[in-house]
C-alpha cells in the first residue's frame, strides 16, 4: 500500500449535528479552551488541509497562534504554520483570502485536471497548484502530500472534504468537539453527507478519549490501526 500521512480530522459540530447555519452568520461551535487545543494540535502537524468552500466562506489564516508555539516549531527548523492545503473541484479561489496572503509557509492548492491551467492563471506565485486527477482522488491528494514530505495531516472541513477522506478510509483520527446548542435547521450543513462509511453498526468506531473544555466537550475517536494513543 502506498504511503500516506497519519491523518487527524479536527471539527466541530451542534448537539443535533450542524456545523454551519444556513445563513452568512458564522456559527460559533468553540471556545478559547478549545481554540487553543486546536492550535497545539496545528502545531504538532506538518500540514493542515481545509476545502475550497471552507476559504470562501470562513476565510481562515491556518496559524499556529501561540508564538511559544510557534518558536518551537523554528527552533527545530520548521516554519511558524505547517503547510496550507486545500481542495477545489472548480478553481473558483480569492487570490486575496487570507489563506494565500497570510503566513510564510507554502501554500497547496489541488484542482481537477481540466481546472490545473485556470488555476494556476489565478493564483500566480501564491501557491502550487497541483492536478488532483479526474475527478479529484483523496488517495491520490494523501499519497502526493506524503511523497512532499508530509507525515502528520490535520483536516478542518469542511463537511464535504471530511465525508470524503471519512469514505475513502483515509481517517486515523477523529477530535469531535460538540457545542451546546441546536441549530435545528435542516437546510443548514451538517458534519457529513451521504457515504458509505468504514465504521457502522457492525463496526463501531473506537471512542479513546473524552474531554472537557469548559462548556464543550471533544470526543477523540480511533479510526485505524495507527491512531497515536500519545
Amino acid at each position: 500500500m502506498p504511503e500516506r500521512p497519519y491523518t487527524l480530522l479536527s471539527c466541530g459540530m451542534s448537539i443535533d449535528g450542524y456545523i454551519d447555519t444556513a445563513t452568512d452568520e458564522r456559527l460559533v461551535l468553540s471556545n478559547d479552551a478549545d481554540l487553543d487545543r486546536v492550535d497545539a494540535v496545528r502545531a504538532d502537524s506538518d500540514a493542515i488541509l481545509v476545502g475550497a468552500a471552507t476559504l470562501r466562506n470562513d476565510n481562515p489564516r491556518l496559524l499556529v497562534r501561540a508564538p511559544s508555539r510557534r518558536a518551537e516549531r523554528t527552533a527545530r527548523g520548521l516554519p511558524p504554520t505547517p503547510i496550507k492545503v486545500t481542495v477545489t473541484s472548480r478553481a473558483e479561489l480569492d487570490p486575496c483570502a487570507a489563506f494565500f496572503v497570510t503566513g510564510d509557509t507554502e501554500k497547496l492548492v489541488y484542482c481537477p485536471t481540466d481546472a490545473v491551467a485556470e488555476a494556476r492563471c489565478r493564483l500566480g506565485a501564491l501557491a502550487t497548484v497541483v492536478d488532483g486527477g479526474r475527478p479529484i482522488e483523496m488517495c491520490r491528494i494523501s499519497e502526493d502530500l506524503r511523497a512532499r514530505g508530509v507525515t502528520r495531516l490535520m483536516i478542518e472541513g469542511g463537511g464535504k472534504v471530511l465525508t470524503q477522506f471519512l469514505t475513502a478510509g483515509l481517517a486515523d483520527e477523529l477530535h469531535l468537539v460538540v457545542a451546546p446548542f441546536f441549530v435545528g435547521d435542516s437546510r443548514a450543513q451538517r458534519l457529513v453527507g451521504d457515504g458509505s462509511f468504514p465504521w457502522n453498526p457492525d463496526r463501531r468506531a473506537e471512542l479513546a478519549e473524552v474531554r472537557r473544555f469548559g462548556d464543550v466537550v471533544l470526543l477523540r475517536y480511533a479510526l485505524s490501526d495507527r491512531f497515536d494513543r500519545d
